[in-house]
């Protein structure tokens, strides 16, 4: 386990956590962040590294994003990002994702492309029968749990496929996850964001499975 483990339970994220970053969205500086640091710490960071650890026995360990962002070859100079994110990688190049932020709660799973053989592996998959019937599947399930489809994807028809494919909007991704928005209800300041989150990871497994059978690592 990191040495960063927390030595207190998961308690839920507490209306300060959002507080936190809806300040930062308003004043995203050095000097915001400096002026607030203690409550990062004691709001956001503190309960997400708690609620990792507590997933970590299923799911193995997560780590945190730093908070600053990469502003080299971006025309936005904020420093910090306005949310909190923390990912779980399994075997097979997929994993697990949990965020807070100013809007409440976000969690799922997936993998995002490191290069293009994965991208062609994942389009090779889905234009197979069964791999592909089975993976749309998948998606269907989690639609159903209203999770969201996501990840970077053209607009148009990848190169070697029909336009009239029956998972022709499936293909048009370049990476593929499924993150459902709880946002802030009642229950997130208290243990059962916890199982929540549990819940949703568990939902996003199979595509997980999926992706590493298919997909792989880069």
């Amino acid at each position: 386990m990191s040495p960063d483990a927390p030595a207190l339970p998961f308690a839920g994220f507490r209306t300060e956590a959002l507080a936190f970053y809806l300040g930062l969205e308003a004043d995203n500086t050095r000097t915001y962040w400096a002026d607030h640091k203690d409550e990062w710490e004691r709001e956001v960071r503190g309960p997400m590294l708690a609620l990792v650890t507590a997933l970590a026995d299923e799911f193995g360990e997560a780590k945190l994003f730093r908070p600053n962002r990469d502003i080299r070859f971006s025309a936005d100079k904020s420093p910090y990002k306005t949310h909190q994110g923390a990912f779980a990688a399994t075997p097979g190049g997929a994993g697990y994702y949990v965020q807070i932020s100013a809007t409440g709660l976000r969690a799922g799973g997936g993998f995002r492309a490191h290069d293009p053989a994965q991208t062609a592996r994942l389009r090779a998959a889905v234009d197979a029968g069964p791999p592909g019937a089975e993976l749309e599947a998948l998606l269907e399930s989690l639609r159903r749990k209203r999770f969201e489809v996501v990840g970077e994807k053209v607009k148009t028809t990848p190169r070697g496929y029909a336009a009239d494919h029956p998972r022709i909007e499936t293909l048009r991704h370049k990476e593929l996850m499924a993150v459902r928005d709880f946002g802030d209800p009642g229950w997130l300041g208290t243990k059962q964001a916890l199982a929540r989150v549990r819940d949703a990871w568990r939902s996003v497994r199979p595509l997980n499975e999926w992706v590493g059978a298919h997909v792989g690592a880069p």
